[in-house]
């Protein structure tokens, strides 16, 4: 049975690994799309992930959720919210990586655990811990530092946080798994995704017809890209405890990060450099806080569900 467990943890660990490394690796794919514009990608994006993942649940006949779901309107209007917040997550993040701004793409899923626990306070009432409160204020710091530096607030960065941490509440009332959540949204983003599309097309901009098979098949293989993470990271969330999924989250930012100043020479001025490194204070208090948290007797421990000891989640933009 221990060996079993194990091996159920290592398998949990390697898609924890895989999810965020994909996730962290895509500003490598967006540039290939070149010529298409961001709104284009986006809305290829949008439809093949919805044909993607109708394929996937026709394999795997998931289909039972879908009923109860047309039969409850509240929480169908709430899957509606989430993908038009999420339909701006992508196409800010799209743009971004595409416009030569992976740095302050990345910053944005770095600054989102600290945007989701104001976001607890503000809206649901949440009560934070004194570490947890210093934590949003040296991420407040940050954001002032990062405001002067930039000569502009980093309107990217916190654009994908706020959308990203608005979508996770929304999913949260929601309460369905990633491959139907998923399929839900991009459902209803399909038809105004292929409406776009085929208005493309008609008028002779749509880069799907105009630019070879290639190029086509890198669109249509948006759906593998936003659907194949998520899968590796559904694997990982029932096989690890969400401490660790709450360590590995910030793989992805960090491999953005690195991309950006390594792969793509984008520049990192010194103040930058210092709004970064109030940003990381920020997680390191509050991850140590979390994992403290974790440790304590279990009669001690707010449950883990709630965004304010670890706020762990897929990130949208992939």
């Amino acid at each position: 049975m221990a060996g079993t467990s194990e091996g159920e943890h290592r398998i949990g660990l390697l898609n924890g690994f895989a999810a965020y490394g994909m996730w962290g690796l895509v500003p490598l794919f967006w540039p290939l799309l070149k010529p298409a514009g961001a709104v284009e990608i986006l809305a290829h994006r949008m439809a093949w992930s919805a044909v993607f993942v109708a394929v996937a649940l026709l394999f795997v006949r998931r289909w039972a959720w879908a009923g109860e779901l047309l039969r409850r309107p509240r929480r169908l209007g709430l899957v509606a919210v989430a993908a038009a917040v999420i339909t701006v997550n992508w196409g800010v993040y799209i743009w971004a990586v595409n416009a030569g701004h992976v740095v302050e793409a990345s910053l944005g899923y770095f600054i989102n655990p600290l945007v989701t626990i104001a976001m607890g306070v503000l809206l649901l009432k949440e009560r934070l811990r004194p570490v947890q409160w210093a934590a949003v204020a040296v991420g407040l710091a940050a954001v002032v530092v990062l405001t002067i530096g930039y000569g502009r607030p980093p309107w990217i960065s916190l654009c994908l946080a706020f959308s990203f941490a608005t979508y996770g509440l929304v999913k949260k009332k929601v309460g369905l798994g990633g491959v139907e959540s998923l399929a839900a949204e991009t459902a209803i983003q399909f038809l105004p995704a292929l409406a776009y599309l085929l208005w493309l097309t008609a008028h002779g901009d749509a880069s799907f017809v105009n630019d070879g098979a290639g190029h086509a098949a890198l669109l249509a293989s948006t759906g593998i890209v936003t659907a194949l993470p998520l899968v590796c990271f559904g694997a990982a969330a029932i096989r690890v405890p969400l401490s660790t999924l709450g360590l590995l989250q910030y793989l992805a930012p960090l491999f953005q990060f690195l991309l950006g100043i390594f792969y793509f020479h984008e520049a990192m001025p010194a103040e930058r450099w210092a709004g970064f490194g109030l940003v990381w204070l920020a997680l390191i208090l509050l991850t140590g806080d979390a994992l403290r948290s974790a440790r304590r007797p279990a009669r001690l421990v707010v449950p883990a569900a709630r965004a304010v000891e670890t706020p762990t989640s897929a990130p949208a933009d992939a």
